[in-house]
């Protein structure tokens, strides 16, 4: 792995991690499009390690009166927010450790189609989805839909903010809200994967420099990605996700067949 290289995929997982666009899909595409050895598990846990800091280093405020309330005031807007979380948290954390092994490599095929597909649920869910529902209002019912949805994020093309945040629109929380609980959300399970794959780091020879590289530029672009999305979508909707994923998907497609 170059300096390049690590700094090109540590600015595709800090964008991508965060917007709906489906981080695991764009880096499988990357190395299929330009002919780079795949990042591999090594690199995959420094762009996680990168997004994980990202989110802790802007929620850090938040994380501190959440934990701090969730265990001292359980009955406060962030004491409930604390559990809601920790409740939505279970359905991925399980499916990652238990279906991991059994997600194997997708075709780009497919994982255009799945880009379109989802674009297209992104969008209607969006649009019909009410906008009365707000963080502190969520619920134990919506966490539960919200941290099931999560699980299908193992597949590439699915994106885990794209479908928690689908699954948020149609159960009534607006734009605002739902994306920064899916923030917070995966907090902890970008970190859980991050360590739970560094498991096979030992014995691996790592480029040290290009590793560090990549992780601190996933979190600069992460945070950067944060922020654009929450104040975006104060006042848009999700339409131009869904577009780009159309644009994306069918431009994966296209390439596939002509190859």
């Amino acid at each position: 792995m170059t300096i390049f290289q690590a700094i090109v995929y540590g600015i595709v997982q800090g964008i991508t991690e965060f917007l709906p666009v489906s981080s695991t899909a764009h880096l499988e595409l990357i190395p299929w499009l330009v002919g780079w050895a795949s990042p591999g598990n090594v690199f995959d846990v420094a762009l996680h390690l990168g997004t994980a800091s990202a989110v802790i280093i802007f929620f850090f405020k938040d994380w501190i009166s959440l934990i701090k309330n969730g265990f001292t005031a359980p009955k406060s807007k962030d004491g409930r927010l604390f559990w809601w979380i920790v409740i939505a948290t279970i359905p991925g954390a399980l499916a990652g450790v238990l279906l991991d092994k059994y997600v194997g490599n997708f075709s780009p095929l497919i994982i255009g189609i799945l880009l379109i597909l989802m674009g297209i649920v992104l969008y209607v869910f969006d649009k019909i989805g009410s906008k009365s529902i707000s963080l502190e209002k969520i619920g134990v019912k919506r966490s539960i839909l919200v941290g099931i949805a999560q699980v299908f994020a193992i597949v590439p093309g699915i994106s885990r903010s794209g479908i928690t945040m689908s699954i948020g629109r149609i159960s009534g929380i607006n734009r605002e809200s739902i994306a920064k609980f899916t923030f917070l959300l995966s907090t902890p399970i970008i970190l859980g994967d991050a360590l739970y794959k560094a498991k096979d780091l030992p014995g691996v020879n790592i480029d040290i420099l290009p590793f560090i590289v990549a992780i601190l530029t996933a979190a600069i672009v992460g945070i950067l990605s944060i922020k654009f999305l929450l104040g975006f979508l104060k006042t848009k909707s999700f339409f131009v996700f869904a577009v780009y994923r159309f644009i994306i998907g069918a431009a994966v497609i296209i390439i596939f067949l002509v190859r």
